[in-house]
């Protein structure tokens, strides 16, 4: 068990680091969240049943203790969908109410592409590199890429449209 621990830790440590890094943009918070979620591997791998894939598995624990810190902190957890489209310093209620509105059409939107950009924007939004999206689904690095960044600017382009955005 201890070597498929540490198999595992030296795997994924640096993609989950990145990925919490990502999150929180601060190295030492990344680095205690990291940790918590090596310790929580070690406390839940017996529930670990393979439904999905390890990188997965880590990174849902990953994002729970991120979420988790949140709560703590008493903070908002960013918007799921493209936050750096929707994201402001102070908000208004009805501000609030306009950003749910708005991500709940960026989710709408995502819900009429095809599968695999679908999918190719889920992963990345996970924190999926472009080169481990490109092997899952058996494209290059290159055209999930451009996949990713194509479905991003349709919908950009249509919350523009549609007053979500300012131009």
């Amino acid at each position: 068990m201890k070597e498929l621990l540490r198999e595992l830790f030296d795997l994924y440590h640096r993609d989950v680091y990145l990925y919490l890094y990502s999150l929180s943009r601060d190295a030492a918070l990344s680095e205690d969240l990291t940790s918590e979620v090596f310790l929580e591997v070690v406390q839940s791998i017996h529930w670990f049943r393979g439904d999905s894939d390890v990188k997965t598995w880590l990174f849902a624990i990953a994002r729970h203790k991120w979420f988790a810190y949140l709560r703590k902190k008493k903070a908002q957890p960013p918007l799921e969908l493209l936050d750096e489209l929707l994201a402001s310093a102070s908000r208004s209620p009805e501000d609030r109410i306009c950003d749910q509105a708005a991500a709940q059409r960026v989710r709408d939107l995502l819900a009429q592409e095809p599968e695999r950009t679908r999918t190719i924007v889920s992963l990345r939004l996970e924190g999926w590199s472009f080169h481990e999206i490109g092997q899952r689904l058996g494209v290059s690095e290159s055209s999930a890429r451009v996949i990713d960044f194509r479905a991003k600017a349709r919908i950009r382009s249509t919350l523009k449209e549609e007053g979500f955005l300012d131009e």
